[in-house]
């Protein structure tokens, strides 16, 4: 049985975040070390740690490249730049020749976005990169290709250390290339990885390019990551997807994304928080998001990918155990604690032993001028699209004029999209609903043998008092097969399942 992951994002949400929330949680190191080792991409290493924030104990998740682009923060500037020769100049000057390789450089975020910060008393960024409250990793570049990490994150313990290509060089040449989708889907096929979690890194880079596509007017395939940007993208995204896979983790739960305000400075100059990209992902995929009062970027746009790919609700269950809690630690220092808390949950609702409660929605529109066979259509879209029940219902409206009753049962989450395809599929101007809780019995699906083959039914109801339903597709199936009648295919399933105890 899968497990249910409930992300509280009140602090925004960025890749190394979730990752180390789910190392937290216990995803098996060995298994991600593996899979990260298997990468035909060299030039980084991945450290693993213990850190405070803000006086809580905290799993840090840090990639390590050894190529970095100077002052880059890691989350945002893996796109090649799209913006006009003459601005690129300019900010090459202003962004890469401002600073001297021998300047300390204090990084708040190795993972966010790789792009510097500007807000009020927060972050100040010419390269020469000064955060007087963030006390975190301080890499010293100097020329002789040495690379030292001084982690004073507060209280900054490495536990462990893997390296992806045993030698740390630098260039300072930068001559960086570009991974376009489909390099980046290579090395994600080249990957030692299950096919789930290989499925879930590609949704989650799909939906990336996507967005980043909208916000430069280009095709997602013409989109380019910087080639070291797109490392450290590409290990906290398949970091992700292996540790939800690890985990067990079916069902994702994000209530609200808590994002902060200011602005930020990137290659493409300065942006407004939220970025283009997040803005993107959120209105593209329905996700809530919660505009605060802390300066400064909270929700990147590979959080807000991640969000969107493997989030399958936002409604809590009314009553709920935590079986485990895993903690996240993010890179930038904020007026929040800059925690990402992952919490294994467990529904108590149906521990009852008699009834179930359950809250959906009824959404109710009155259609008199659609023919049959769009009624008929719109019944099949609606439960493809995951309505739990649909029905129609004869009614006279105004004038007397017959109509019917389009009556839709789903789930809170699904009401935005039940009643897009409704407007987008039938010619209803206006469509009412109502939060509605409902009583039902606790219920499960068994298959039972027959002298003809095997038919899945559901068992409803309390121990004791059971009762026995035949699914008709798998009735049928036997009855087209065989030429027996469907009544009597029913009776022995229902004996089957009786015999079966």
């Amino acid at each position: 049985m899968g497990k249910t992951l409930y992300l509280e994002c009140y602090s925004g949400i960025s890749g190394d975040m979730t990752v180390a929330a789910l190392l937290d949680l216990g995803a098996d190191q060995e298994v991600l070390g593996k899979v990260l080792a298997s990468l035909p991409v060299q030039g980084f290493e991945t450290k693993i740690s213990r850190v405070k924030k803000s006086g809580i104990d905290a799993c840090d998740f840090d990639v390590i490249l050894d190529a970095e682009i100077d002052g880059h923060d890691h989350d945002m500037e893996y796109l090649h730049g799209h913006e006009h020769p003459a601005e690129a100049a300019q900010l090459s000057k202003m962004e890469v020749h401002a600073h001297s390789h021998e300047e300390e450089h204090s990084h708040e975020h190795v993972h966010a976005h790789q792009h510097s910060h500007s807000h009020e008393e927060e972050h100040s960024h010419g390269h020469t990169h000064s955060h007087e409250e963030e006390p975190n990793h301080e890499h010293v570049h100097t020329h002789d290709n040495e690379h030292e990490h001084s982690h004073n994150q507060e209280d900054h313990a490495h536990e462990h250390t893997h390296s992806h290509d045993g030698e740390h060089t630098h260039d300072h040449h930068h001559h960086h290339q570009h991974r376009g989708m489909k390099g980046i889907r290579q090395i994600i096929a080249a990957a030692d990885m299950t096919e789930n979690a290989r499925k879930i890194s590609l949704d989650i880079f799909e939906i990336l390019a996507q967005a980043e596509a909208k916000a430069h007017n280009v095709p997602a395939e013409e989109v380019h990551f910087h080639e070291v940007g797109a490392v450290d993208s590409i290990v906290d995204i398949l970091s992700v997807a292996v540790c939800l896979d690890n985990l067990g983790i079916t069902d994702v739960i994000i209530p609200v994304l808590y994002e902060g305000i200011g602005t930020i400075r990137c290659q493409h100059g300065i942006l407004p928080v939220p970025v283009p990209a997040v803005t993107n992902i959120v209105q593209q995929c329905g996700l809530d998001l919660k505009i605060t009062q802390v300066k400064g970027e909270l929700v990147t746009p590979t959080g807000a990918a991640i969000v969107a790919a493997v989030r399958t609700g936002k409604t809590l269950p009314e009553n709920f155990e935590i079986e485990k809690i895993g903690i996240g630690a993010g890179k930038r220092t904020y007026e929040c604690p800059g925690i990402l808390r992952a919490m294994l949950i467990r529904n108590t609702d149906s521990d009852q032993s008699s009834d179930d409660k359950d809250v959906i929605y009824k959404l109710e529109t009155n259609i008199d001028d659609c023919s049959g066979e769009v009624l008929g259509f719109v019944m099949e879209r609606l439960f493809e699209a995951g309505a739990r029940d649909v029905h129609y219902t004869p009614v006279y409206m105004k004038k007397n004029r017959p109509a019917w009753l389009l009556t839709v049962i789903c789930k809170e989450e699904d009401v935005p999209g039940m009643e897009a395809l409704i407007f987008a599929e039938t010619t209803s101007i206006g469509i009412r609903k109502a939060r509605m809780e409902r009583t039902i019995l606790p219920r499960r699906k068994e298959k039972v043998m027959i002298p003809f083959g095997e038919v899945e039914v559901k068992i409803c109801g309390p121990e004791g008092a059971q009762k026995c339903y035949p699914e008709y597709e798998s009735l049928a199936k036997i009855c087209r097969k065989t030429g027996i009648s469907y009544a009597e295919a029913y009776q022995m399933a229902v004996e089957a399942s009786r015999n079966r105890g």
